[in-house]
């Protein structure tokens, strides 16, 4: 889903400056790429919020309105205070509609994996995006991983995830995404049902021992 972002160029550089287009509502923010000059610019913080709440999220295709001009381009970097979160600085980077570029897609899990549930398992996962390569026109919203058969023991890589039609990865296809193991707890409680079934079974055989010893010296006394 494209969409259409206008930008305000010649903006003062500067902390202060850029404070006050804060203040204002706007967040300054550079435009380079495609071996163009790089042009400094403001957008407003409400329609930057707004390109970026499509399914596409950060991958979201944008028309960038300039001086007159469109820009196609995507959020390269977004730069947050490191308190509030707040966005404070934002990097496009011009696209070219016919040549591949590389983005991060968020990997999601679906299904209830019930064998390692049922085993007091747990279903981890070790990555959460994937970086791929396509034209701006083919990039993914998320790729999606069904976790249903899983068990204990099991490890879905980079190869289990399908890519759409051009779209590809230079990724190690071995690399785990997600794995399925038991939970320390569950070890610990396994461990220590075993100690009380070892317990339970040498009590019989010490009593066992002591019966049979009492018997020798009754027999030994007559």
């Amino acid at each position: 889903m494209d969409v259409t972002l206008t930008a305000t160029v010649g903006r003062t550089t500067g902390s202060r400056p850029s404070n006050r287009l804060r203040a204002e509502g706007k967040i300054p923010g550079t435009l380079y790429g495609l071996g163009k000059d790089p042009l400094t610019l403001a957008v407003e913080r409400r329609d930057l919020r707004q390109a970026l709440a499509t399914e596409a999220g950060l991958n979201a295709i944008i028309t960038l309105a300039v001086d007159g001009s469109d820009e196609l381009c995507i959020v390269k970097e977004l730069q947050r205070h490191p308190v509030r979160n707040e966005v404070v600085h934002v990097d496009f980077v011009r696209v070219d509609p016919d040549a591949e570029i590389l983005v991060e897609v968020p990997i999601v899990l679906e299904g209830e994996a019930r064998k390692v549930l049922a085993e007091s398992g747990v279903v981890d996962q070790i990555a959460y995006h994937l970086s791929v390569y396509a034209k701006p026109s083919a990039i993914p919203n998320e790729f999606i991983l069904d976790v249903s058969e899983m068990e204990v023991g099991d490890v879905l890589t980079v190869s289990d995830i399908t890519l759409p039609a051009g779209v590809r990865t230079e990724i190690d296809p071995e690399e785990a995404v997600v794995s399925a193991s038991v939970t320390r707890a569950a070890l610990e409680d396994e461990g220590e049902g075993e100690g009380e079934e070892a317990a339970e079974g040498e009590a019989p055989a010490a009593a066992a021992e002591a019966a049979d010893g009492g018997a020798e010296g009754d027999a030994d006394e007559s």
